[in-house]
């Protein structure tokens, strides 16, 4: 199952990298705290721009949680074959989280934006626990990931950093508080 259906997603990285940079000129810092096996990306959600900065930033297959509105047609076909996993935000989505478990048990890096959306007022929401009980679960570790700046055409503007690896412990609500937490004060420093 590795990566088996992100087929499209390894043919377009290198294309969306060079474009993105190109047109953002993003600064990446702690690119050596992204692991080369299983792991949990989280990090604070800014843009839907967000998602190309994440692509362009490592070599290794992203498979997204995103909203299952995108899998309307003829989104769906292109969606389905990044390897992205749909995911239903008015419910607790079991199936979603069974296929991030599958990819994560299979060595793969899993994505999740814990606040849920971009629209927001420039603050950061309140985290929902699915990246650290995802984490957890599959003995996988968690690289906060933090956005900052905004994104200016043929300009710096957006900086992303990849902080230290966590590992999760048994208390969710304080791991995942402690998650936001880094986050915040990143954002804020």
């Amino acid at each position: 199952m590795k990566n088996n259906d992100a087929y499209l997603y390894r043919f377009t990285r290198p294309i969306i990298t060079f474009l993105f940079k190109l047109f953002f000129r993003p600064q990446i810092k702690g690119q050596e705290n992204i692991l080369d096996n299983n792991c949990v990306l989280a990090g604070n959600h800014t843009s839907i721009l967000d998602c190309l900065l994440l692509i362009s930033s490592t070599k290794r297959s992203i498979h997204f949680l995103a909203k299952k509105e995108l899998w309307d047609f003829p989104k769906g076909i292109i969606f389905s074959h990044m390897g992205l996993i749909p995911v239903d935000r008015t419910i607790h989505d079991k199936e979603a989280l069974i296929k991030a478990y599958e990819y994560l048990n299979n060595g793969s890096m899993v994505l999740v934006f814990p606040e849920g959306t971009t629209e927001k007022e420039k603050k950061l929401l309140p985290f929902k626990i699915g990246a650290v009980k995802m984490s957890y679960e599959t003995n996988s570790k968690l690289v906060p990931f933090v956005i900052k700046g905004e994104y200016k055409l043929f300009r710096k503007g957006i900086t992303i950093e990849f902080l230290k690896p966590l590992t999760i412990n048994k208390n969710l609500t304080d791991e995942n508080d402690y998650l936001r937490e880094i986050i915040k004060q990143r954002l804020e420093g």
